[in-house]
C-alpha cells in the first residue's frame, strides 16, 4: 500500500521538502541548503540524503512511499529534462532519472511556477476547480497553466511563462531574458517600483513616496490604499497591463479560476479589485466569470504541487 509521498521545491537558495499521506495531509517539512557549487552537482545527492534520513527518522518503509515530486527553477520537458537552470548552475539534463536513481523512487520533476499552480489547484485557492492560472508576482513574474487538472508544460517545458508575454513595443529596458516590454518587466515589484520611478521624475504630483529613499513595491501599494495620487496611477497602469495579459490568457485557456502569489499578492483585494477591473472588459464575454483569488498556501504551493505531480 502506497501511504506516502514527497513533495520537493529546489530554490536558489534552499531546498523546500515536505513528507505528505497520499490524502493530500502535510506530515512534516524542513530545508535544506541549495549547494550550487561545482555546477550544482550535490543538489540531488544531498536531495537523496534528505529523504532517506527522513524515511529512517519516521521508520517508513520505501515500499509504501509513491515517489517524489521535484519543482526546478527552469523549463523541464514532459519527460523530466531539465533545460538549462541558471539559477542553480545545471546545464541539460534528465533530472527525473538521476534522483530516481540516487534514492531509488519514482521521481517526476516540473517547473515550480508550474507545480506552485498545481499545488494551489489541489489544496489551496483553486482547490475544487480543474482549469486554473496561477502568476506569481516576485522579484520577477512566474505562472502556470492548469488544464483539466493537468499541467501545460508544452513542447520544450516553457509552458506558462506568463512573465515573457511581450506587453509594449516601445520599451527601451532590457527585459532578464534579454527582450524588451515583457509582463515582468511591470506587474513584478521590481517592475512596481521603476513605473513608480519613471512616474516620479515624469511629473511633479504630490507623494508621500518622494520621502522614501529605497521605494519598495509594498510601499507603493501601501500609499495607494493611504489615497496617494501618484501610487493610485502606478496601482491603475498595474492593472490594466496584468489584467489585459490575463485576459488574452483566459481567451486561450479559459480557466475558472485566476490565483495571484508571490510577494506582491500581500496586497490583497487591491490587486484583486484592479485587476478584475481590467480584465473584464478585454476578455472574450465567455471567460468574463472567471473568479480571481489570492492564493492561500504561499512558500509551500511548490511542494504541495510537486508530491501532487507523483500522486
Amino acid at each position: 500500500m502506497k501511504e506516502y509521498g514527497f513533495g520537493v521545491d529546489i530554490g536558489g537558495t534552499t531546498v523546500k521538502m515536505g513528507l505528505f499521506k497520499t490524502t493530500g495531509e502535510l506530515l512534516d517539512k524542513w530545508e535544506i541548503p541549495t549547494r550550487k557549487d561545482n555546477g550544482g552537482e550535490q543538489i540531488l545527492p544531498d536531495v537523496a540524503a534528505a529523504i532517506d534520513a527522513k524515511l529512517q527518522e519516521k521508520g517508513i518503509d520505501k515500499d509504501t512511499v509513491q515517489g517524489v515530486g521535484v519543482g526546478v527553477p527552469g523549463p523541464v520537458t514532459p519527460e523530466g529534462v531539465v533545460r538549462k537552470c541558471v539559477n542553480l548552475g545545471w546545464d541539460v539534463f534528465n533530472v527525473e532519472e538521476k534522483l530516481s536513481n540516487l534514492c531509488n523512487l519514482p521521481v517526476k520533476a516540473g517547473n515550480d511556477a508550474n507545480v506552485a499552480a498545481l499545488g494551489e489547484m489541489w489544496q489551496g485557492a483553486g482547490k475544487g476547480a480543474k482549469n486554473v492560472v496561477m502568476v506569481t508576482l516576485g522579484t520577477g513574474v512566474g505562472g502556470g497553466v492548469i488544464v483539466d487538472g493537468k499541467i501545460v508544460a508544452g513542447s520544450t517545458g516553457a509552458g506558462g511563462e506568463i512573465g515573457h508575454i511581450p506587453v509594449n513595443d516601445e520599451e527601451t529596458d532590457v527585459c532578464g531574458c534579454g527582450k524588451k516590454g515583457c509582463l515582468e518587466q511591470y506587474a513584478s515589484a521590481t517592475g512596481v517600483v521603476t513605473m513608480t520611478k519613471r512616474k516620479l521624475a515624469a511629473s511633479d504630483t504630490p507623494s508621500t513616496l518622494r520621502d522614501i529613499a529605497e521605494v519598495t513595491a509594498k510601499d507603493v501599494f501601501d500609499a495607494a490604499k493611504a489615497g496617494d495620487a501618484l501610487a493610485l496611477e502606478v496601482i491603475e497602469d498595474f492593472g490594466k497591463i496584468l489584467g489585459r495579459t490575463l485576459a488574452m490568457i483566459a481567451c486561450v485557456s479559459n480557466p475558472e479560476v485566476i490565483v495571484i502569489g508571490g510577494g506582491v499578492s500581500k496586497a490583497g483585494e487591491m490587486i484583486t479589485d484592479v485587476v478584475s477591473k481590467y480584465f473584464v472588459p478585454y476578455t472574450f464575454h465567455a471567460c468574463r466569470e472567471t473568479q480571481f483569488k489570492i492564493a492561500q498556501l504561499g512558500n509551500d504551493a511548490g511542494i504541495y504541487g510537486c508530491v501532487q505531480m507523483v500522486l
